[in-house]
């Protein structure tokens, strides 16, 4: 195990890793990015700055979820140190984003000096999004 970082040496190392990661991965194009979000389109009618400025610092709950299980109180009554729990997600699948409890990303774990993050390798469209809050 590494000795602690200070936040300076740990922001520098997080940022190497996702440079590194950008330049492995084609630049988007700026029309993927007006698709996903219109009204927030650079010139885009109706839509001043101020508006997305409102909301830039509310903060959110951003989850990472490996999988998940269903198990009877009994069960988890009789986990103990090295206890496994089977999840339904398989080896090597994308893991799920939430932000407040809805989907709205998969990618897969990424480790950084012995801490974890994520590279998200697919956002869900707004349309995916609202098909999924009609379930």
């Amino acid at each position: 195990m590494t000795a602690p970082q200070s936040g300076d040496a740990l922001t520098d190392d997080w940022a190497a890793a996702l440079a590194e990661a950008e330049a492995s991965q084609p630049a988007p194009v700026a029309s993927e990015a007006a698709d996903l979000f219109p009204r927030l389109g650079a010139g885009a009618p109706g839509a001043p700055r101020e508006d997305i400025d409102l909301v830039l610092d509310i903060p959110v709950q951003l989850t990472v979820e490996l999988g998940r299980t269903r198990i009877p109180i009994k069960h988890i009554l009789q986990l103990a140190q090295g206890s496994v729990i089977e999840l339904d997600a398989l080896a090597g699948e994308p893991m799920d984003v939430l932000v407040n409890g809805f989907l709205i990303a998969q990618g897969e774990v990424v480790v950084v000096n012995d801490r974890f993050g994520i590279r998200l390798t697919d956002i869900v469209t707004p349309s995916e999004r609202m098909r999924r809050l009609s379930r």
